[in-house]
């Protein structure tokens, strides 16, 4: 696009010579030519910079859940989003991690609110939802519907996106448990999403690292969530970051 203006600008002036004569054309030209290349050189040397720029941005992760990412019981600077963040600037990353936790969400919940909550300009999504489905006893296939169209429409916006996943409490049955759990890992595997297993591994069942109702984490119970899953989370930034690029 630049070398056409240039050339069209030459053109125009070369245009402009042959009725003002040649001595001055000639000067005209010679003086607009040199205006013009030191012009495009600049701009082309401009834009590599600024493409380098906007690739090199922080980039901007949406953690979009329940009351586990909300941060229930806690100060908001020990929500998992907070922690998340202090964690990954230590290691030198640059995001902007939004809670767009709500307490008491399901996935079809999380689903119905999803394009006000996964603004534009959301580089990648850190998926965690479920966990009341199982509390309720909602049937694992609607949740996995809702789970799966959230997953459609983030491909679609071309959002990396890591699942967590979620098990069942063990009292509901064999047969429920077996349904539930494989929601996480199966739909992971058919968008190619990141996976983390269970977003409660190692916190789950401790009374240490729990409050007191024995299903929200503390804040010891956040930096050990953190702790876990941040190599999935730095995989996640890569993938932004070359999503961004493409």
């Amino acid at each position: 696009m630049q070398y056409a203006r240039v050339g069209s600008a030459l053109r125009r002036l070369t245009s402009y010579g042959r009725s003002v004569g040649p001595v001055q054309a000639g000067a005209g030209v010679m003086a607009a030519a040199a205006i013009a290349l030191v012009a495009l050189v600049l701009g082309l040397a401009g834009a590599p910079r600024q493409a380098r720029a906007a690739i090199d941005a922080p980039i901007h992760i949406v953690a979009l859940g329940d009351s586990l990412v909300a941060g229930f019981g806690l100060r908001a600077a020990d929500s998992f989003p907070a922690r998340l963040k202090k964690a990954l600037a230590a290691k030198g990353l640059a995001v902007e991690i939004s809670n767009a936790g709500v307490s008491g969400d399901t996935a079809a919940d999380g689903l119905a609110r999803l394009d006000w909550s996964v603004p534009e300009g959301t580089d990648a999504v850190i998926l965690e939802l479920g966990a009341n489905d199982a509390l309720r006893g909602i049937d694992p296939a609607a949740t996995r519907k809702a789970l799966d169209a959230i997953l459609r429409r983030l491909r679609e916006r071309r959002i990396a996106v890591l699942v967590c996943g979620m098990l069942a409490p063990r009292n509901l049955g064999t047969a429920y448990t077996q349904a539930f759990d494989a929601i996480f890992p199966e739909l992971a595997a058919a968008y190619n999403v990141l996976l983390y297993p269970f977003f409660l591994q190692g916190v789950a069942t401790d009374q240490t690292l729990n409050q007191r109702d024995g299903m929200h984490p503390s804040a010891a119970g956040v930096d050990v969530i953190v702790s876990r899953i941040l190599p999935k989370v730095e995989e996640l930034i890569a993938q932004a970051r070359s999503l961004r690029a493409s």
